[in-house]
């Protein structure tokens, strides 16, 4: 198969990848309550994080981060980094938008790392600094996702990355729309912080 013919089958792997639900999987199996009834609504670790069981909160971030590495990781040893990038689309799409959950799904925020961790790993630690630099002095996780999210497509282009710095730049875009609803309670100040019940 063409290397070009494969990048179709690049994003489907990503996005099914994307696209399991491990917050809801692993709250399920632990046997609390639906995440998607409580805080957000959401399915990614934050919200887990509320159902006050911080051991299932760490597992969904590494699982959801390591759904977008491995998305990168074999489709880019299959057939090259423009495979691995558009199966990082993919997979961020997945997640955003799961066809199993009706195409609601998590904020991003993990599989974004996990994706960068795949193709350029001095990226996620950026991403990582920038998030706990931003939490520590505003306790807000959202506001550190939205700075972390806005800043490192600049630093991506800065050492130039550029093809890698336009993923990131599309991938932000898309988080900023799945954080559309926290922004709004943040210019409101109602968002709830690190540690707070929503």
């Amino acid at each position: 198969m063409a290397l070009e013919a494969f990048l179709p089958v690049a994003f489907v792997t990503g996005y099914l990848l994307g696209s399991i639900p491990f917050g809801l999987i692993l709250t399920r199996l632990a046997g609390t309550q639906d995440i998607r009834s409580i805080g957000s609504g959401s399915i990614g670790a934050t919200n887990v994080l509320r159902t006050g069981r911080k051991s299932l909160a760490a597992g969904t971030l590494l699982f959801d981060a390591l759904k977008g590495t491995v998305a990168v990781v074999i489709c880019g040893y299959i057939a090259g980094p423009n495979a691995a990038m558009v199966a990082g689309l993919g997979a961020f799409l997945g997640h955003l938008f799961p066809v199993w959950l009706k195409f609601r799904g998590g904020k991003g925020v993990a599989v974004y790392i996990g994706i960068l961790l795949g193709l350029f790993w001095p990226g996620a630690v950026v991403f990582c600094l920038l998030w706990l630099a931003t939490a520590f002095t505003t306790r807000y996780s959202s506001l550190s996702a939205l700075v972390a999210a806005f800043i490192t497509p600049m630093f991506l282009w800065w050492f130039g990355h550029l093809a890698l710095s336009a993923l990131a730049a599309v991938l932000t875009l898309l988080l900023f729309y799945a954080h559309r609803e926290n922004i709004k309670r943040l210019q409101a100040g109602r968002e709830s912080r690190i540690g707070e019940k929503a």
